[in-house]
């Protein structure tokens, strides 16, 4: 977003008209520092606020809107105090958090934070790190070893209030489709178009019944962007000269390697309401659960609201307005 865009305050002002139009939920990513391209492009730095405690800010400032993380980076992460900071914002939340966690976009960030890591795999640290959350939210007593996660006879306790708990798995990879039937309740790809989500979906289920586990139990929600406006030409116009859009071509090699960038209109809701809506229902039926927005394409915080707006009472009408329960 242009920078530094939002302060905390607007933050809460975002999820509390988002609660009031009646958006499903809102969702934070998960930064420590800015990637080398945004210091080396910018004068201005992102505000990255921690996303656990920004969540719990706008917990206490809402009510019924779920929090979600898209995604919170576990290499970059401790899993017992994880545990037991998520299991403390459900609570504060009463049962509002919505958990997706990934491998993150920038091996560079990892590497600046946990320089002993360089070069790890990060899929086998992620995988370790939803094994060990498990045992914490359903055992009395959790122990773990593992080649980068260990601990011993940890009682965590409160546990979550949401029983199963509900985790999301960021990523187009095969292998992210096979953790989040391992250990999710769902899959949360990336700007991929609704024949590419249809196969992975496919993928999915096929997965799950080697597994044992009903496919249904595991939602999909691909994370998209939006920018709407009164004419196709004018959203085409203000997405390729967002930030965004530069943001995105920079995932071309990690995160969204497996994506045709020439293509991003396609795999995100960039148009008008009726071709947005139109966007959507292909997404639907390609096996889309949950529409989970990365960001809308907005260049200030008051354009966002309006926008919100906009598309919350040009789009809803389209959609039944009860979603699925995420847990």
């Amino acid at each position: 977003m242009p920078l530094p865009f939002a302060d905390l305050g607007d933050v809460v002002r975002i999820s509390q008209a988002a609660e009031r139009l009646g958006y499903h939920s809102v969702w934070g990513n998960d930064h420590i520092t800015a990637p080398r391209y945004v210091r080396e492009a910018h004068a201005n730095q992102p505000r990255f606020f921690e996303p656990l405690i920004t969540l719990a800010y706008v917990a206490a400032h809402t009510t019924t809107i779920r929090l979600g993380t898209a995604v919170l980076v576990m290499p970059m992460r401790e899993p017992v105090y994880l545990a037991k900071q998520v299991a403390t914002l459900d609570h504060a939340s009463h049962g509002r958090v919505l958990l997706g966690v990934g491998v993150g976009a920038y091996r560079e960030e990892l590497e600046a934070i946990k320089p002993k890591w360089k070069g790890a795999d990060r899929g086998e640290m992620l995988a370790e790190g939803l094994a060990a959350m498990r045992l914490l939210f359903t055992e009395r007593r959790a122990s773990y070893s593992g080649r980068f996660y260990r601990f011993d006879a940890i009682e965590l306790f409160p546990k979550p209030v949401q029983d199963p708990f509900p985790i999301y798995i960021g990523g187009n990879h095969v292998n992210q489709i096979r953790r989040a039937v391992a250990y999710g309740t769902g899959w949360l790809p990336a700007s991929i178009l609704p024949s590419q989500l249809r196969e992975g979906v496919a993928e999915l289920q096929r997965v799950a019944e080697e597994a044992g586990r009903d496919p249904r139990e595991i939602l999909v929600a691909p994370q998209v962007m939006v920018c709407i406006a009164r004419t196709h030409e004018r959203a085409i116009r203000n997405f390729e000269a967002s930030p965004m859009f530069r943001h995105l071509h920079t995932l071309r090699d990690s995160t969204l390697r497996s994506v045709d960038m020439s293509k991003l209109i396609e795999a995100n809701l960039i148009g008008t309401p009726e071709e947005i809506i139109q966007r959507v229902k292909a997404f639907e039926g390609a096996g889309a659960s949950l529409m989970a927005t990365m960001s809308f394409i907005s260049p200030t915080v008051e354009a966002t609201l309006e926008d919100i707006q906009y598309f919350a009472e040009d789009v809803f009408a389209a959609f039944r307005l009860a979603p699925r329960s995420p847990a």
